[in-house]
């Protein structure tokens, strides 16, 4: 027994040596044998003992790789001699290679060939990746993902492709992965989502064609809009539930409401509506206001939503006491609290807060304080339910303008933007001249959109000024069209280019055609007449003017006129004006008037004139607050054959009620009167129409009775009320609405003939009106019934005009 055991145990050393020598020879066999017996990997497909399987390669060496733990790495055949690249068709191997964290000459290191690895699945080239060993060569093996030919969408019926595509990563010419795929269809879905559109499903389809390229097809089932069943309040005891609902932006589903999108879900505008229900208490005295929860449950049957506000009103409160404290030494106080919004006993209203920062902000930088710091330190007493709020201004660090970038402009050169701005690089900050740089950008009317914001710049004490602005349409093609219960319809077409070139410029041509009147008019206006602040144009005009309805006579008016203007100070401009005129009263009517008669002829004007003008608007197209008011007179009789002195003024002021309804106050009044001679009938004023609505144009005022001519007057006023309020529809519609009442009258005339009347009485009317910012141009409607009129006035009921833009 003795030497059988023996025998055995010299005979298994032998074995022994003998597998290790195969081993450290290279031997496939024998490692392959080993790695089996040790527990490693299935043996290989290929002719190296190391392979990374599909879809994910494997680690390199180690029992996971099928290799001894007692192989040696320090002989030359670890050595990595070379890369070999397969299955590639657009990436070069050297691509490939140069992604790979291993390389020729290093070993067959197992963290390399794995990080390797990884990072060539991470380019996303690769729909998959193996690695493996054949002797001394690394091969890798690669299938490279598919080129993106062309998108398609199919199935979208209520959202455009454009829309689509502005949302979507993949593009045509564009590696192919599933995961950029599936990150593309949640974004599609969340733009139905944005529409309301909760049921749409999106299903992508691949159609593989030659040369590794696919065609990519989104399948889009829109489903129908996610409305809004109910809209909830929960806790609020102040507010009723329909007037919190009258607060925010989302409104319940009705069918009144399918030009607007309002009435679809929207998580943005969930969150938009705690926001505007919190503003809404805590402009009404609830300081301590929350939202504790806005959720949105959709229905059953998937078709509607309900939202449900839960709220904690708390307790209001009123302003106890109101300060203003200065730590800067020359800016006193004591002049800044009269513009405190905050008073004793007023309602808390944290908006008013707000708004007394950037008006003491505004006030400081107007002053010439550029650098402050207003913080507003807020005190409650709970038990006497009062909050005492003090201003305290403090100097900031001092600033400079860095720079002033502008973006967005396509067209419009970036001298018109800048020539605006009330500052320049290396000016001291200063808030109060950059709101003011934005009004006057605004008032441009170059731009739907003008955003300012503020951004660190080179330096501490830097800042940088981003101007981004969106331009609009500029051209315009306007058509008008009037009717009145007298049956007088006229027709206007006009071409303006209110930005020509970019530069700033306004060119106007002007035509009107009907059977009343023809008029071909020129205008052209250069804002910064040889690059100073100094506007310069002309206007050139040919007008007919059929007035056999109204006053029984022709008139033909051939002229020019030059002007130009230039600011006396920020909100002061002055205009000055030349203008020479041939008027032609001509083909007199059978029965016209004995003052129609003696008008008949040509005269000569040769007058010049003057404008002042003191604008403080916010916007002048839109206006919400500030004030416009304009004084002119003009003096004919530097030659010609016609001498009078007239005399013009207008003003309104605007102011913002509360938020959407504006509310405006003007006055426009003119008086003409003769250098030693009568007024000729073509030099009066004529009011009605656009500047009194409710009369036609000429329909108030002196008239002779059996002709029924209007003679026009020597003087008026019109005064006019105006209150624009929110009509429930968005904003983004453009659609404004608007009651109005215009009271005045126009009287004097130099010889009155018996059957003249001429009662100089007030008149009134007053009405609605309604504008559109249509995508055809603006619509303009208004209704108006004059309820205070003589009998021999010339009234209007409806007016109309519509206009378009390119």
């Amino acid at each position: 027994m003795k030497s059988r055991a023996t025998a055995l145990a010299f005979s298994a050393a032998l074995a022994g040596v003998v597998l290790v020598s195969f081993i450290g020879s290279g031997s496939a066999f024998a490692q392959n044998v080993i790695g089996g017996a040790l527990g490693g990997s299935r043996p290989s497909q290929g002719v190296g003992p190391l392979v990374a399987p599909s879809l994910g390669g494997s680690s390199f060496g180690g029992e996971s790789a099928g290799v001894a733990p007692s192989a040696a790495y320090g002989s030359p055949s670890d050595v990595i001699s070379s890369i070999e690249v397969v299955g590639n068709q657009r990436v070069e191997p050297a691509t490939v290679i140069s992604y790979m964290t291993i390389a020729p000459g290093d070993k067959f290191d197992p963290a390399k060939i794995d990080a390797s690895l990884k990072a060539l699945f991470a380019t996303g080239l690769f729909a998959d990746v193996s690695l493996r060993r054949d002797g001394s060569l690394l091969v890798a093996n690669v299938l490279e993902n598919p080129i993106i030919n062309r998108i398609a969408f199919e199935g979208n019926d209520h959202v455009s492709d454009s829309q689509i595509e502005k949302e979507v990563q993949l593009k045509a010419r564009v590696i192919y992965t599933r995961a950029k795929v599936q990150s593309d269809v949640q974004r599609v879905v969340e733009v139905y989502r944005r529409a309301g559109r909760f049921a749409a499903t999106v299903e992508p389809k691949v159609i593989q064609l030659a040369q590794n390229r696919v065609d990519l097809v989104f399948e889009i089932n829109e489903g129908p809009t996610t409305g809004i069943r109910r809209i909830n309040f929960i806790g609020n005891k102040k507010f009723s539930d329909s007037t919190l609902r009258d607060a925010i932006a989302t409104r319940e589903t009705r069918w009144w409401r399918f030009l607007s999108s309002s009435d679809n879900y929207d998580p943005d505008r969930l969150a938009y509506d705690r926001e505007l229900v919190r503003r809404y208490y805590l402009t009404r005295g609830y300081a301590d206001f929350r939202v504790v929860s806005a959720v949105a449950e959709l229905s059953p049957d998937r078709e509607d939503f309900f939202i449900t506000f839960s709220l904690d009103e708390g307790e209001p409160y009123t302003f106890s006491s109101s300060t203003v404290e200065s730590k800067i030494a020359d800016l006193h106080p004591e002049g800044l609290s009269e513009i405190v919004r905050t008073q004793p006993g007023d309602v808390y209203n944290a908006e008013k807060i707000e708004k007394t920062i950037d008006d003491l902000t505004f006030e400081a930088g107007r002053l010439g304080y550029a650098f402050v710091d207003i913080r507003p330190k807020i005190v409650h007493h709970r038990e006497q339910r009062t909050i005492s709020v003090s201003y305290q201004i403090n100097e900031a660090p001092r600033v400079y303008v860095d720079r002033i970038n502008i973006t967005g402009n396509v067209r419009t050169l970036d001298k018109v933007i800048r020539r605006e701005f009330r500052l320049v690089e290396g000016d001291a900050y200063n808030s109060a001249k950059l709101s003011r740089s934005k009004d006057r950008l605004k008032s441009l009317s170059f731009f739907d959109k003008v955003e300012i914001n503020e951004v660190p710049g080179s330096a501490p004490d830097r800042t940088n000024i981003n101007v981004e602005v969106t331009e609009k349409s500029t051209g315009e093609l306007q058509l008008g069209a009037g009717y009145s219960t007298t049956e007088s319809v006229v027709g206007d077409i006009s071409i303006r280019e209110r930005n020509l070139l970019g530069r700033g410029q306004d060119l106007r041509l002007g035509l009107s055609l009907s059977s009343k009147r023809s008029q071909i008019d020129l205008s052209f206006t250069e804002p910064y007449f040889m690059d100073r602040n100094i506007a310069a144009g002309f206007d050139i005009f040919n007008i007919r003017r059929n007035l056999q309805s109204e006053s029984s006579y022709d008139q033909k008016v051939l002229g020019f006129a030059l002007r130009g203007g230039f600011p006396l100070s920020e909100y002061t401009r002055f205009v000055g004006r030349y203008t020479l005129r041939k008027d032609t009263i001509d083909n007199i009517g059978y029965y016209a008037s004995r003052a129609v008669i003696e008008s008949a002829g040509t005269e000569i004007t040769s007058s010049v004139g003057y404008n002042t003008t003191y604008d403080t608007r916010d916007d002048a197209k839109i206006p919400t607050k500030g004030i416009n008011f304009t004084f002119g007179n003009d003096i004919a009789g530097l030659g010609g054959t016609v001498r009078y002195l007239r005399t013009s003024a207008s003003a309104t002021i605007y102011y913002e009620v509360a938020e959407g309804f504006v509310a405006s106050a003007g006055f426009d009044g003119g008086h003409i009167v003769g250098l030693g001679e009568d007024i000729r009938l073509n030099d009066r004023f004529y009011i009605g129409g656009t500047d009194f609505r409710g009369f036609k144009r000429g329909g108030l005022g002196p008239r002779e009775l059996q002709s029924e001519d209007a003679l026009g007057g020597n003087m008026y006023g019109v005064g006019t009320l105006e209150m624009t309020f929110p009509n429930g529809l968005p904003e983004q519609f453009g659609v404004r609405t608007s009651f109005f009442n215009d009271v005045g009258t126009l009287t004097g005339i130099d010889k009155k003939d018996s059957g003249i009347v001429d009662s100089g009485s007030i008149r009134a009317a007053g009405g609605v009106a309604v504008s559109w910012d249509s995508p055809f141009g603006p619509i303009g409607v208004a209704l108006a019934q004059a309820y205070k009129k003589e009998s021999y006035d010339k009234t209007e009921i409806f007016r109309f005009n519509f206009g378009t833009r390119f």
